[in-house]
């Protein structure tokens, strides 16, 4: 199915049950681990994936490093946005990986946002899961 396609059907779904929000899941597998371990470049994923998906920030992004266990250490982000939050873990672990959650009040194209996500951390590939909420 075209993305294009399943953003109408999914707007469409949104806008009759009058929904609550939208929430995606959005796991990436395979990404570049100088990106997935830089804060900076995590900001910057945050500032642009906002503009992409037309939400207003609220505050700064924040982005914490911790976990003892290898297999989950790595950096978390959470950064609040007019309609809700958006978050992620992003793990150091030999096959670096993205763990991104969009819950927002307002509209906007999860396969869009999913898509820039792949590019941005060079993901090899994702999974992609939504939910409207009512």
């Amino acid at each position: 199915m075209k993305t294009t396609s399943v953003d109408a059907s999914l707007r469409k779904e949104f806008e009759l049950v009058d929904a609550w929000g939208l929430h995606s899941g959005i796991d990436l597998h395979g990404c570049n681990p100088v990106t997935v371990r830089s804060p900076e470049k995590i900001k910057q994923f945050v500032v642009e994936l906002c503009e992409l998906i037309e939400m207003k920030r609220f505050g700064e992004c924040v982005v914490v490093d911790f976990g003892e266990d290898p297999r989950v250490a790595g950096y978390s982000m959470t950064q609040l946005i007019e309609t809700s939050l958006i978050s992620a873990h992003l793990g150091h672990a030999a096959n670096p990986y993205v763990y991104l959650d969009i819950f927002s009040c307002k509209y906007y194209n999860p396969t869009v946002a999913a898509e820039f996500a792949k590019k941005f951390f060079e993901a090899k590939d994702y999974n992609l899961h939504y939910t409207v909420r009512k």
